[in-house]
Formats: C-alpha cells, sequence, structure tokens
C-alpha cells in the first residue's frame, strides 16, 4: 500500500462546528444578567456555522452540563478553546473575562512542554477547570483547584496548564485516554480500563467509599478532598471503557456491557430506586443481564440525571430531567426507564446540557445520493438562550422529543451540550452549506483578494472562503482550478447565492494552501 493511502486510511472521522443558544460567556447562566439581543454576543436560535473554525477539521467537541465553556480539537491533534474563562478555566490569566468563539486560542501539546509528536486526543469541562489528554498518556489541568479538582495541592487555581502525575499504587506512571469533569471534581481512564478520580468527596463522586464529613470551626462541615488522582476501588477488576460526570456523580460502562454509578443519589439520578448517595461503584440492576441486547453500549450523565443506551439502541433515563410531570423535581424516575416517545429510534449518541437533551439515530437514505442520512433527535424545558436551536420562529422549548428541522439532511457526528450553549459535529453536505454562519456579516471584500480585481457577473466564476468570505478566482487559487470542486465533502452550494457584490459567487472549502489570508507577492 502506498504511503499517501495510509495516511488517507489513518485520517479520523472529521467534521465542521456548528454552534447554537448563547454566546454572552461572562453571562450566561447568572441570574439577573441578561445578553443584548442585538449585541455582539447573541443568542444563536439555530445553529449556525463558526467561521473561526471553518477550516478547521475537527475529530472531537466538549464541554458539559455545567460549564460555559468549549474545547475543540482537530485532526493535528491541536486544540481550540473558547468560553468563560472563570478562575482561569482557559489557562489564561483571571483578567481574562472570556475568551470569544469568533478568535479561539490555540493549543498544542508540544506548547506545554510534551513531545513534538504529542497530540491532545481527549478533553473534559467542569464548571471553571478543564482537562485535556494528549497522545502520549499525559494529563493537563487548568482553572479553580480550591478542592484539588486539578489534581494538584490546594489553591485558588492553575493559572496555566499543568501537567498532573497519574501514578499506579506501584507508582508507575498510568496512560490517561479519557477525561470527565464534574464542579468539584475529575476522573480519568486509562487504557487498561482503571478509573481514577481526584477533587472533593462531598457527596461521594471519588468512589473511594468516604465522604470525609467533619465538622470545623463555626460548625461548618467539610469534606475530604483528594489532589492525588486515586484509583476507584470496586470495580478495580472491571474493564471500564467509557465515564461521564454529572455535577456530583459518575456513570462507568465495562466492556461487557455492565454499568456502574456512584455520587450524589439526589432525584434518583443514579438510577436505583433510592436518593441515598452511592460512596463506592454499584452495578445498576437494569442493564446486568442476562439479555444482552438490554444491557449498556453508552453511557451519559446530566446535571440531575443519567442515560444508558442498551445494546438495541434503546434510550433509558433515570433522574429528574423535566420541570413539571414525570421527571420533574416532584415525579422524579426513580430507575431508568425507556422513552416511550423514541422508541422507534435505533439511538447511536446521546448527551445532556444544562436544560436539553440530545440523541442521534439513523435516518432515511438521502433520496438523490442513496447515502445513508443522520436524525438529530433533541428536546428540554427552560432553554431559555436558544440552546435547543430549534429555529428563530420556533419556541425555545420542547417538553417532547422532536426532529430537529433546522438539522434535516445535515449529518451531525457528535454533539456537545453546555449549560447554555450546544456544539455539533457535522460532515459538510450542501444542507451543511445552507446553515447559517456566526458571525453573519464580515464585510467581505468585492474584488478577488489574490489579483484584486471584480470582473462582475458577467466575469470568471468565483469562490468564496468558507471563513472570511474572501473572493477567489479559480485561476487565482493555489493550485489554481479550472472548475468548481464536485468531490465528497466540498461544501458547494446546490446553487449560487447572490450576495452583496455584484457579481454571483459560489461558497466552496477552500484547501489550506488555496485560501490565503493576506494577499501573496507575485
Amino acid at each position: 500500500m502506498s504511503a499517501s493511502a495510509n495516511e488517507v486510511n489513518s485520517t479520523p472521522e472529521w467534521g465542521r462546528v456548528l454552534i447554537s443558544g448563547g454566546t454572552d460567556w461572562p453571562r450566561l447562566g447568572r441570574k439577573g444578567a441578561k445578553s443584548e439581543p442585538d449585541g455582539p454576543s447573541p443568542d444563536l436560535l439555530e445553529p449556525h456555522i463558526l467561521r473561526s473554525l471553518s477550516n478547521i477539521k475537527a475529530t472531537s467537541i466538549h464541554t458539559s452540563a455545567h460549564s460555559c465553556h468549549c474545547v475543540v480539537l482537530d485532526v493535528d491533534g491541536v486544540a481550540w478553546l473558547f468560553g468563560r474563562n472563570g478562575s482561569s478555566a482557559l489557562g489564561e490569566p483571571n483578567t481574562v473575562d472570556s475568551i470569544s468563539e469568533n478568535a479561539p486560542k490555540r493549543l498544542t501539546a508540544s506548547n506545554m512542554g510534551a513531545a513534538v509528536t504529542a497530540k491532545f486526543v481527549d478533553a473534559a469541562c467542569g464548571r471553571n477547570h478543564t482537562l485535556l489528554v494528549s497522545s502520549d498518556g499525559a494529563l493537563w489541568s487548568a482553572g479553580i483547584n480550591n478542592l484539588g479538582q486539578c489534581g494538584h495541592p490546594v489553591s485558588p487555581d492553575v493559572p496555566t496548564f499543568k501537567n498532573v502525575a497519574v501514578l499506579s499504587e506501584s507508582g508507575s506512571k498510568e496512560h490517561v485516554v479519557k477525561a470527565t469533569a464534574g464542579i468539584t471534581f475529575s476522573a480519568v481512564l486509562t487504557d487498561t480500563g482503571k478509573v481514577y478520580t481526584f477533587g472533593s468527596g462531598e457527596k461521594g463522586q471519588l468512589g473511594n467509599g468516604k465522604t470525609g464529613e467533619r465538622i470545623i470551626t463555626g460548625n461548618k462541615l467539610a469534606f475530604d478532598i483528594v489532589t492525588q488522582p486515586t484509583q476507584v476501588d470496586g470495580i478495580d477488576n472491571r474493564k471500564i471503557v467509557q465515564i461521564s460526570a454529572g455535577q456530583q456523580h459518575c456513570i462507568a460502562l465495562d466492556s461487557t456491557g455492565l454499568v456502574y454509578v456512584w455520587g450524589y443519589g439526589g432525584y434518583c439520578r443514579l438510577g436505583l430506586g433510592t436518593q441515598a448517595d452511592e460512596l463506592r461503584p454499584k452495578m445498576v440492576p437494569n442493564f446486568a443481564g442476562p439479555n444482552e441486547l438490554l444491557m449498556g453500549a453508552f453511557v451519559a450523565a446530566g446535571p440531575s440525571n443519567s442515560v444508558v443506551v442498551d445494546r438495541q439502541g434503546m434510550y433509558w433515563m433515570t433522574g429528574k430531567w423535566k420541570n413539571s410531570g414525570e421527571g420533574s423535581s416532584g415525579s422524579p424516575y426513580s430507575s431508568f426507564r425507556y422513552m416511550q416517545d423514541i422508541m422507534a429510534c435505533k439511538v447511536t449518541r446521546a448527551c445532556c446540557g444544562g436544560v436539553t437533551h440530545w440523541l442521534l439515530t439513523p435516518d432515511d437514505d438521502d433520496p438523490e445520493t442513496g447515502e445513508p442520512t443522520v436524525m438529530t433527535v433533541a428536546w428540554g424545558q427552560n432553554a431559555a438562550n436558544g440552546e435547543l436551536g430549534l429555529g428563530p420562529e420556533e419556541p425555545k422549548s420542547a417538553t417532547k422529543p422532536t426532529k430537529h428541522i433546522p438539522l434535516t439532511g445535515v449529518n451531525v457526528i457528535d454533539i456537545a451540550a453546555g449549560q447554555n450553549t450546544t456544539l455539533f459535529l457535522a460532515k459538510p453536505n450542501g444542507k451543511y452549506s445552507d446553515l447559517p454562519r456566526f458571525p453573519v456579516d464580515v464585510e467581505p471584500p468585492e474584488a478577488c483578494i489574490q489579483c484584486g480585481e471584480d470582473h462582475g457577473d458577467d466575469g470568471p466564476e468565483v469562490l468564496e472562503c468558507e471563513k472570511c468570505d474572501a473572493p477567489y478566482h479559480l485561476s487565482c487559487l493555489t493550485p489554481p482550478l479550472e472548475s468548481i470542486p464536485e468531490e465528497p465533502g466540498a461544501s458547494v452550494g446546490a446553487a449560487a447565492k447572490k450576495l452583496k457584490s455584484k457579481s454571483l459567487k459560489r461558497k466552496a472549502e477552500l484547501p489550506a494552501k488555496a485560501a490565503p489570508q493576506k494577499k501573496k507577492k507575485q
């Protein structure tokens, strides 16, 4: 096999980043703080192509139901960070309130002292801290550390990303592959299926069998703080393949399909029939077999609920997931129950935001291309910032699972639902190209960036850069093109769109070398 073929086959699945919901990061989720609807950081009521990352091949997106910041990883293992920078969550000084999604922070593992070949492969967002995992198995953290949630000795914060030592009982270095984060704790998964936790043990979320509750000065309660990543016992003989953290609880899946939960039991979010906290991992009876189809295939933790997708693609929920009726605070699901409204869906992916719930399921084949498509399903109450993204003319909330109409025909690979914002990873296609871009108007120049000429409607065809709308004649690209590219993945619209310029321009994904931002010298 040729080297080029090897390179193609080794390229991970990638997509482009879409965003909906709130973008006023310093104010999101804070009482009395309202964003200006026409301000520079509006609520996006439908999914928009994020211009700043529109030419980035993203492989994964990361946020959480309790965070207002995000991490995007690309095919080169580069991390792109944006959102609220509370307590240096993004590795920036506390004087920086936030990093705009229109100018994300770019970070590489080598920037932080890792080997030149190291790449970021996973990330996790707590309320005010962030974890990054590199391909060499190293773990990095930044942000608030008042309870040791960054894996370092207690301090107000860790102002820049710092390496975390994850060591086995024998003292050897563990190879970390995945991370997840709650409000005051963190958890990581190693390549051998071990789980390590650190931070506050208040509700048993560390899974070490104790909280350390005690009375200190002024009759205040204090709890154990673990700053060194420590292996979770009780599942040390199982190979864990997935973990997910809620605000103060964890859910894990092992290689055989068994599901384990521990931590805060309020609103029955652990699905064990009670509201008692579990200080050690406990197996969930619903998914313990013997029917293998009913065992776990995917798990996700929400703010006050948990989700399991079984091996036949059935979606199961427990805890509080809405504000009224069954599933609310007065009547939470005490154990895992399948959702009748989506019984016909074969769920492949699921996640929970601050008040939103999402899943992906196969849809009918595209009638034009015959290719398989994906349906995005969403629901949630009190989605005040438009994080459901159902459309500017539609209600912001949906009490029952509903097909996401704005994303019809868009093949979404993954969803990362935040406290007030939702990110999507989507494969480029014609439907993707028809979505609005954010910012909507970037006032592009009229003339070709390379030659400076504007031939009007009768001139040669012009392509626009996906990121900045800058126009380029086909002959001015590097290398030059003879016609509009039609290869799979090129986001060329079905029809040319009339823009502010006198001439008609077609949108396409321009190769990185063919879309310079500045005019090159001839």
